[in-house]
């Protein structure tokens, strides 16, 4: 996997949409749909949320807690 795609799954993890992963990394929204497609398939994901619980399975995230911890820690 290459770096741009542990940096897309970073910012979808911390809940961005593609229209600013896209902005964020300084390459078009085509772009990143399509790796994220790629990804999914590489992943044997079928769907985002499959893709960032995968992800997650596999320890690919920098950050080591989920959104949903992130989330709860910031109430």
């Amino acid at each position: 996997m290459e770096e741009i795609d542990h940096q897309i799954l970073e910012l979808l993890h911390q809940g961005l949409n593609d229209a600013v992963v896209a902005r964020q990394l300084g390459i078009g929204h085509r772009t990143v749909q399509r790796r994220v497609g790629n990804l999914m398939h590489h992943l044997g994901a079928t769907g985002r949320v499959a893709l960032g619980a995968r992800a997650q399975e596999l320890g690919l995230f920098t950050s080591g807690r989920n959104a949903c911890n992130a989330r709860a820690d910031s109430v």
